[in-house]
Parts: C-alpha cells; structure tokens; sequence
C-alpha cells in the first residue's frame, strides 16, 4: 500500500523539517511501516527536498517530486531536471496534478513528454487523473482513461507507475468523493490500463480531500492515499497509517 503526502507551497522549510523529523519517528516506530506493507512517500516543495530528505535520512520514508521538466538539460530558465532529482534520491515524480493543468497550463503533451522524462532518468511517475465535474462514474471512468492514455502517449513500453485518482471537483472540498464512486472508477481504471498495456500490478490510489476516515470507508478499492492538508497534522497522518496497518492486517 502507498500513502502519499504533499505539501504542495503551504510548508515553510523549517515546517517541513519538523513533520519529516516527527514523520521519520512515527515511520521508525510503525509496524506497517517497518515492514513494508505500507510504503510512505513525501512530496515536499524542491527548496526543503535536501532538508527533508535528511530529516527522514534513518527512516523507511521515500520522497517524490511535486514536478519535473521534460528536458533534462538546456536553455530552460526555471525548469528542473529530471536527472538531478534522480541525482538528489527521488524515487518519484508527481506528474499531470490538476493545479498544475489549471494554473500553469499544462497540457496532455507536455504531460505525456514528463512522464517520458521520468522514466528516462529511473523516476516512477505518479500520475495524477481525474474528471472535472462530479457525475456518474461511467463517464468519470472514461475521462480518466483518455487522461491516462494520452499521459502515456510518449512511453514505448509498459512501466512502474502510481496512478493517483484525483476528481478535481473533490480537491479542496470538506469531504472526499463517494466510496461507492471511487471503487468504481479505480477498477475502471486499472481495467482499461491492464487491456491497454496488459499491466495489472499498477497501483491506483486515491487523493481530493482525503482525510482520517477515507481510506477505511474505501478498503480495499483502492492502493493507497495520496493526502494533502489533512496530513499535514502528524496526529492525523499518524491515523492514517493506523488505518492503513488495519487494512493489511
């Protein structure tokens, strides 16, 4: 099971050391964490990643970036590369986030040329998907896959990945999206994966205001979390872990 953490821009470098210090405990001392069943990635912002990374140094925590640029070297003012993340211990790269297609303008090609560059540098994309509008998981299933096709557009072969099932219309909100919703649509996605690519080992893990609670309502329809602001309290996050202990057994 994969649980996720962004922090998106809303923690401050000495923040982040904080919560990776308290999270590199609670990992240290969880046995979900200990063994395995549950594996924890943290996505901080780039400036606290070497920060972050040492605070978690003895602990069973893998990092992630929050994005990466589909060059790896160039006249590309700003960008970072995916051959330094990799350089810096990524083993992840969060790739196709709704905010990312909203306020940055990002496209399903420039999506797709990221997961490539990804790939290319040893990086596990985690690739964000998910329906607009709130509406029946028929048509969300099918707005997914064309997502998800058209991020894999540049690949030639299958990979590891994360998907990570977002509906935008439940980013931000009080509560997360429908148990019964979001069953449906992660095994409509990991169907139309498996008959697109034959792959059936990816795992499908569920973000948009996911909190303490979520993923024992869900079990096991999906992989996995992917938390935002509501992990940001270690108390919480902690729970989540608990939860996610549960749930493996």
């Amino acid at each position: 099971m994969h649980i996720g953490v962004s922090f998106k821009m809303y923690l401050d470098r000495p923040r982040t050391r904080e919560w990776c210090a308290a999270a590199a405990a609670t990992a240290n001392r969880h046995p979900a964490v200990r063994s395995g069943a549950v594996e924890l990635i943290v996505f901080p912002t780039l400036p606290a990643m070497e920060a972050a990374m040492a605070a978690c140094a003895d602990a069973p925590v893998a990092f992630g970036a929050q994005d990466l640029f589909w060059a790896d070297r160039g006249a590309y003012t700003g960008a970072v590369s995916g051959a330094d993340l990799a350089d810096m211990g990524c083993t992840y790269a969060e790739i196709g986030h709704a905010e990312r297609r909203r306020v940055f303008g990002e496209d399903d090609a420039a999506i797709a040329k990221k997961v490539a560059a990804a790939v290319r540098n040893g990086l596990i994309p985690w690739i964000c998907i998910g329906e607009p509008e709130s509406g029946p998981a028929g048509a969300a299933i099918d707005f997914c896959n064309r997502q998800l096709a058209a991020s894999l557009a540049e690949l030639g072969r299958p990979t590891p990945m994360v998907i990570a099932y977002e509906p935008v219309w439940a980013i931000g909100q009080t509560e997360a999206a429908s148990a019964a919703h979001v069953a449906e649509v992660a095994r409509g996605i990991k169907a139309g994966l498996a008959e697109r690519t034959g792959q059936t080992d990816v795992p499908v893990v569920y973000g948009g205001s996911a909190a303490p609670g979520t993923l024992t309502e869900l079990g096991t329809a999906v992989d996995g979390l992917f938390l935002g602001r509501f992990a940001h309290d270690t108390a919480a996050f902690e729970a989540i872990l608990d939860e996610a202990a549960d749930l493996r057994g």
